[in-house]
């Protein structure tokens, strides 16, 4: 899509150093870009290539200006600018309204203008689908759920029995919502399933990514509120709130009952224990587990950062000597090729 440099500079919220009837159509890197496009630099590490580019136009921060040689856009966060940029010249395409003949709709269902069905859906009796909303090819939409306006199915997603979704929601490949939370109890050694009466209700703006999966409620219902955006293969457990536009990096898992506050960022591989509470603008670094409540914002740590093998060895070996010292165990490591553990 086409946008003169004087417009392009109005819509991202900056200053214009250029001549604003050119205009470019395209975001390319800023070593590979051409005069037809716009590139942007709002990582140091690629500050490098400023001086050689041959970009229409760089979207940067006042500070790189001065040591670029093409005309320039200048904003307060490039990188925020770089995301709204790329979705101004690279719009989405939008799925032609209409269901797919190999589609399977009940009758009772509602739907908005412009809803798009595609091949192989199955969308169950009762579902409400708002305007403009696309199911991709194989999604499942089951009995009574409601799909707001403008939501995104990926192909392959499926929807379980009852539940809501908000709108301008993306649900990529994969993901399963809705599904019966991990609620069993013990008898005499075996397990009896406890069935999961509640839902899982999801506000507006919400991205879920490919694979994750999010349970339904043991009686009260699984809350995402608005803007929360969750990566690929993210486990969220039954009765779960999650606080508005926090975010799930990959492989997040998320025990039952657990409650995260607004503007929460778990990095990628956290765990959060069950019943366990998240306070507002906490930031959890990755591979973390958080076994007790955290209750002031901050950032957060746990886990061992990786060392090289013989370091890591000597680190254990001192850990050792002083529970030794203390009376307690050792702790064991796994050391050579063959797998054995060994106190080291």
């Amino acid at each position: 899509m086409e946008w003169t440099l004087g417009a392009l500079a109005e819509a991202l919220g900056g200053t214009l150093e250029g001549e604003p009837s050119a205009s470019v159509r395209r975001v390319a890197p800023l070593d590979s870009a051409g005069v037809d496009a716009v590139a942007f630099l709002f990582n140091h590490q690629y500050r490098q290539h400023l001086r050689f580019t041959a970009a229409g136009v760089v979207v940067l921060a006042a500070g790189d200006a001065a040591a670029c040689p093409v005309p320039h856009i200048v904003v307060a966060d490039p990188y925020l600018a770089y995301a709204r940029g790329v979705s101004l010249l690279h719009p989405a395409v939008r799925a032609p309204a209409g269901i797919h003949p190999t589609a399977v709709v009940a009758d009772s269902v509602r739907t908005g203008a412009g809803v798009s069905i595609a091949a192989r859906c199955v969308v169950e009796g009762g579902v409400i689908l708002g305007d403009h909303v696309h199911l991709g090819a194989g999604s499942v939409v089951e009995e009574g759920s409601v799909i707001g306006d403008y939501t995104e199915v990926s192909p392959n997603a499926v929807i379980r029995h009852h539940v809501r979704i908000g709108r301008r929601c993306v649900i990529q490949s994969g993901a399963v919502i809705g599904t019966d939370g991990f609620g069993f109890a013990r008898d005499a050694g075996r397990w009896v399933k406890i069935p999961q009466l509640g839902s899982v209700h999801i506000g507006d703006d919400v991205e879920i990514g490919a694979n994750s999966t999010i349970d339904r409620g043991a009686m009260s219902d699984t809350v995402i509120e608005d803007g929360v955006k969750i990566d690929n293969l993210v486990q969220i457990g039954h009765n779960c709130h999650v606080g508005a536009h926090s975010a799930m990096a990959g492989c997040v898992g998320v025990s039952g009952s657990a409650r995260i506050g607004e503007r929460v960022l778990l990095g990628g591989g956290v765990g959060v224990g069950g019943h366990i509470s998240i306070a507002n603008d906490v930031v959890v670094t990755g591979m973390t587990m958080v076994s007790r409540p955290i209750n002031q914002p901050g950032v957060y740590s746990s886990g061992w950062p990786v060392r090289d093998a013989p370091t890591w060895r000597r680190t254990v070996a001192l850990v050792n000597r002083l529970l030794r010292r203390r009376g307690a165990g050792d702790v064991r490591v796994t050391e050579g090729s063959d797998g054995n553990d060994k106190d080291v």
